[in-house]
């Protein structure tokens, strides 16, 4: 008998929206318990700042070159890697994914995780045994997937209370609503009981009873939230008031100074900003950053702040279920994220082709299985890690041998200066626009940016902060000749760090 392994992520969530980080709005004492027993790393990064690359890579521990999902509507290939399979195969896991799962597009009805629902199957896949699939809406806009069948058999009359899905099939969700009319902004009737967070959790507490006392287990909680939209139980709306939110700290405060740090920046930033152009592929096509307002971003925080505790009460109750089956001492517990949002910051909100910490700076904490005798709680690791070292982690947990396709190396326990920096790419392009970004945080506190030459940008770009200094990214000193060599030494890193493409490339399927 092992290690179990518990590993739970959110979709779209800040580092700083929890407790353990900083965080004063929600509350998350179940988040910040399992830090408090464990190992909370301050820098974690991802590979990628969207869903399907940053999912790719937790799940084969590799760098988005190598598996080739570069942004979302590419499909990973179910016979690649899966460190999920590996845990089966080789330590005779049983396994199981409940909620998101994302490695093909949810617009491909001919994918497995697109047409499951309807053939009535739960798996097998990717090395999972059972898997039980939801996204952000009772809606089967995109897809059916198994919450929504369950909603529509079960619970129909709720089923309209959800954000509408707007627009052409796949197209832009530009609906506005709660009191500030703000964008993807919507009151929901949905009891609470219902709604996909408590939907996962139960799912999750059915497929743990369902096993025997000594079987070793992994089970991946993939909650929706809180990725956009902004539509938790209505019911739920008396947690957070918007009207008593501050902006966020990396708002500037009023258009003028936004905009007078957006033109330190390459010109995307501000082209985006005031709708020039649209480069963001995760944000709502016709959104337009400049027209909103203030109180539109304390209301979608406040929708953001009651998603996260819902997501924190989820986790209690799987917890509470964990240690009444006498399985605490033997779980180990991984908490991470796919990708945050600037949900403020800049004058933005959404996501996109911006490396910057509130999009790929991750919460991440392990709270080791007591028994395995590696933390006494409270620590913190200042290193810089990645999602690519994930699959690396589940692997020595379970005492397997790391798999030769892995390319990242586990998570460590104490303080190792070997953690020289870690490694972040954007690749996209959209409305015939091309954006390449490659991003290395530096264990001295720098973060660079290069742009590679497109139809867009000359190559000659980029971006360098001092987040010791400059923590909001508000002073772009790529340009600055105090930090030249600085620059010069991080450009190598990035040269040196960069993984060689995929080849043949993956064709992009879809759009989501």
């Amino acid at each position: 008998m092992g290690r179990k392994i518990l590993f739970i992520t959110t979709d779209e969530q800040r580092f700083d929206g929890l407790g353990c980080y900083g965080g004063k709005v929600a509350r998350t004492p179940v988040i910040d318990t399992l830090a408090a027993q464990g190992i909370r790393y301050s820098r974690a990064y991802n590979q990628n700042v969207t869903c399907m690359p940053a999912r790719s890579t937790m799940i084969t521990g590799q760098y988005v070159n190598t598996h080739g999902v570069y942004r979302n509507g590419y499909a990973l290939p179910e016979e690649d890697p899966s460190i999920v399979g590996y845990l089966k195969n080789q330590g005779n896991y049983r396994t199981a994914l409940i909620g998101k799962a994302h490695w093909q597009p949810m617009a491909d009805h001919s994918s497995f995780e697109a047409s499951a629902a309807d053939k009535g199957t739960h798996g097998p896949y990717r090395g999972f045994d059972y898997v039980s699939l939801a996204a952000h809406s009772a809606h089967p806009y995109r897809a059916m997937l198994h919450y929504n069948r369950w909603m529509i058999d079960e619970h129909k009359e709720y089923v309209e209370c959800f954000y509408p899905p707007v627009g052409p099939k796949n197209g832009p969700n530009n609906l506005r609503g709660g009191e500030t009319n703000a964008i993807q902004v919507h009151f929901n009737g949905c009891p609470k009981s219902f709604y996909h967070t408590e939907w996962v959790a139960d799912q999750s507490l059915d497929w743990l009873k369902s096993l025997g006392q000594d079987d070793d287990w992994f089970l991946w909680v993939s909650f929706p939230d809180p990725h956009h939209p902004f539509d938790p139980p209505q019911s739920e709306l008396g947690r957070v008031n918007w009207r008593d939110l501050d902006l966020p700290p990396g708002n500037p405060g009023n258009r003028k100074k936004i905009e007078e740090i957006l033109k330190q920046k390459p010109k995307h930033w501000l082209d985006f900003y005031l709708g020039k152009v649209d480069v963001a592929e995760e944000t709502p096509d016709d959104f337009v950053p400049v027209t909103m307002t203030e109180d539109n971003i304390r209301e979608i925080n406040a929708m953001v702040h009651i998603q996260n505790e819902l997501v924190d009460e989820a986790i209690g109750k799987i917890l509470r279920y964990i240690q009444g089956r006498g399985w605490d001492s033997e779980t180990d517990i991984i908490y991470t994220t796919d990708h945050g949002t600037t949900q403020g910051d800049f004058g933005l909100m959404f996501k996109g082709p911006f490396h910057v910490d509130g999009l790929m700076r991750l919460p991440l904490i392990w709270r080791p299985a007591p028994m395995s005798g590696i933390s006494n709680g409270g620590i913190t690791i200042d290193d810089p890690v990645g999602q690519v070292d994930l699959a690396p982690t589940f692997a020595e947990i379970a005492g397997l041998e790391q798999p030769p396709w892995v390319e990242g190396t586990p998570l460590q326990y104490t303080t190792n200066p070997d953690r020289d920096s870690v490694f972040c790419q954007w690749d996209s392009e959209k409305n015939g626009l091309e954006i390449r970004l490659k991003s290395i945080f530096d264990r001295s506190g720098f973060l660079i940016t290069a742009y590679e030459k497109t139809n867009y940008y000359s190559g000659s770009e980029g971006e360098l902060y001092d987040l010791n200094d400059d923590p909001h990214q508000w002073h772009n000193l790529w340009d600055d000749p105090h930090f030249k060599v600085k620059r010069e030494e991080l450009l190598e890193k990035v040269k040196h760090q960069t993984p060689v493409p995929r080849s043949p490339a993956l064709e992009r399927r879809a759009r989501t």
